[in-house]
């Protein structure tokens, strides 16, 4: 099976191929001596990769679910360069696919348990979703609104009747005898105590009929958390057996398995990845790599928002646990800051040259910290940053979600780690973020966006056309929490949003629109522009909220944000140039 492909396949013969500027490594320590060593993802890989989805594009197998892709760029003992290809897990439903490297031995000694245990997690997830689609518990959900109407309503009679019956009382005080007094007040009383016994009656009636759906329903979710555990079983001892099988080797000759790598556990699908698995082909086969990228491709996963044809580093919680040992055998690499951005100093002289002016508008030229984070502006108090699509803006609840803005500038700056993020941006979402470096300067800005007095402007495409030139949209949002991150409009449990939008240019067969929002819901901005009570138009790549249009981001960019400078009592207009 042909698996070393020639540049040829991807990019075109007058490519630079000389050309090694760095996006990102690839690194660990090795386990040996602790050196620190690096494999970069260069603008060479990237285009070989930007080949590879070309290819992609064109076959429909590969859009029928999301996946990660990979490149390796390597070189032959001859001094040949070639490039090896690999996707993560299985490609429909295949792990050896002609022309990719083949998966990292020790899956097929597992093979028989894997499909046993497969075949039986398959009918537990069977045996879940039937549970959760139990027809009692919308037979429930339906009677239970219909008794809350009911004593809604009866409610609202006896309110009207207590009102009357104290008219009553105080008119009959002032005109009967002490007798036909007497007569008239405990008939008002014994009016009051049959609605006492009529709404009991109701109560009694609701829990006769509920109380049987209610234990049916507590029986079925017993159930469903049972399944649950099994489940949760069969997989840990799945991953145990495969991870005990599964044998990395890296540059040195050394071979380990998976468990005596993370001795603590590592989750489903660790070593299936595409990086673990280019990076073990080329050493077990005298293969020198020189630069490294991976992409996804395909339908986002759930909870995962990953964007086809963007670039993503090692996972956190699979893949870069592995680095140190894979990449043991490489010689380490030293590489000077001029590799990363050589303009840097000419920037910053420049930019401390402007904060020491006296303008309060700050719309000047960006820099970057190694080429990842743009920085708008920064002082001794505060930074605000230009955050790219596709990056967090702090870390995640999971190992696997740990790279952000917050997490880089912690890693580069040298006070870094006392930095706080006053607000956040949606991951897709581009733009002005701001971040304290102390805690005084964080709770004062977090009081000015609390006490809703920082001006904020956002910029949008949207995926159609929009009929009303400028307005106010104000609508209740609420979180599943059984349907997280979505975020719907609800008149019961939601919180209030409102937001002004104007129309700035009709492009084709989009619509550019400036959002202010007055209130920070989460998505709040792309719930208004999608729901048919907002402007009934999705933000171009929005697909959680149904964007059906293909597009590379999600076009929605924090533009322009002004507020007050806590520590020199002056008004900062930052600007960020859209990118789209």
């Amino acid at each position: 099976m042909v698996v070393l492909h020639p540049l040829s396949d991807f990019i075109d013969s007058d490519f630079a191929v000389s050309d090694l500027s760095c996006s990102y490594y690839y690194e660990g320590r090795c386990l040996q001596n602790g050196n620190r060593l690096k494999l970069p993802r260069t603008l060479m890989s990237e285009a070989i990769a930007h080949g590879l989805m070309q290819h992609l594009i064109n076959n429909d197998c590969y859009s029928r679910e999301g996946k990660m892709y990979g490149i390796l760029l390597v070189e032959l003992p001859n001094g040949e360069q070639r490039v090896l290809k690999a996707f993560s897990g299985l490609l429909n439903g295949c792990s050896v696919v002609e022309g990719w490297v083949p998966p990292i031995p020790g899956r097929d000694e597992v093979a028989l348990e894997e499909a046993r245990t497969l075949a039986q997690l398959d009918a537990l997830k069977q045996e879940l979703i039937s549970l959760k689609q139990l027809s009692e518990r919308q037979e429930y959900q339906t009677l239970f609104d219909e008794f809350e109407q009911q004593l809604q309503v009866m409610s609202d009679r006896h309110r009207h009747c207590k009102h009357q019956r104290l008219q009553k009382r105080q008119q009959i005080c002032n005109t009967l005898t002490p007798e036909a007094l007497t007569i008239a007040l405990e008939q008002l009383d014994e009016e009051s105590r049959q609605q006492g016994i009529e709404r009991r009656q109701l109560k009694r009636q609701q829990n006769a009929v509920l109380q049987p759906l209610q234990e049916l329903i507590a029986a079925t979710d017993a159930r469903i958390s049972e399944l649950k555990q099994q489940r949760k079983a069969l997989s840990r001892q799945l991953q145990a057996q495969m991870h005990a099988s599964y044998s990395l080797t890296n540059f040195s000759g050394r071979s380990r398995s998976l468990q005596e790598l993370m001795p603590g556990g590592s989750p489903t699908g660790t070593g299936d990845c595409c990086a673990p698995k280019l990076l073990h082909y080329a050493a077990t086969h005298n293969l020198k790599p020189l630069a490294m990228a991976e992409f996804w491709w395909g339908a986002s996963l759930v909870n995962q928002d990953k964007i086809q044809g963007e670039f993503y580093g090692a996972c956190a919680e699979r893949c870069q646990p592995l680095m140190g040992f894979l990449l043991s055998g490489l010689r380490p690499i030293s590489i000077p800051n001029r590799d990363f951005y050589t303009t840097a100093p000419l920037l910053l002289n420049t930019l401390t040259d402007l904060r020491s002016s006296n303008e309060k508008r700050c719309n000047f030229p960006a820099f970057s910290i190694k080429g990842e984070i743009p920085i708008l502006y920064e002082d001794e108090w505060l930074i605000a940053v230009n955050k790219p699509a596709g990056l967090l803006s702090v870390p995640g609840r999971y190992r696997d979600r740990q790279d952000s803005v917050l997490s880089r500038l912690r890693h580069l700056l040298a006070d870094g780690m006392a930095l706080v993020s006053v607000h956040r941006l949606d991951q897709e979402t581009s733009g002005i973020l701001l971040l304290a470096r102390d805690r005084q300067t964080h709770r004062q800005l977090s009081q000015q966006f609390q006490q809703r007095q920082v001006h904020k402007v956002y910029e949008a495409m949207l995926s159609g056309a929009v009929t009303v030139e400028q307005g106010v949209i104000e609508l209740p949002l609420w979180g599943d929490p059984q349907n997280r991150p979505e975020q719907k409009v609800d008149w019961q449990q939601g919180k209030p949003s409102l937001t002004h939008f104007q129309v700035m240019a009709r492009e084709g067969d989009y619509t550019r629109v400036e959002f202010t929002p007055l209130t920070g819901r989460t998505h709040q901005l792309r719930v208004h522009a999608a729901d048919a009570r907002g402007l009934g138009v999705t933000i171009l790549g929005d697909r959680l909220y149904g964007c059906c249009a293909v597009s590379s981001r999600l076009h929605l960019h924090a533009r322009e944000l002004r507020f007050e400078h806590p520590q020199l009592e002056k008004t900062l207009h930052l600007q960020a140039i859209t990118p789209f």
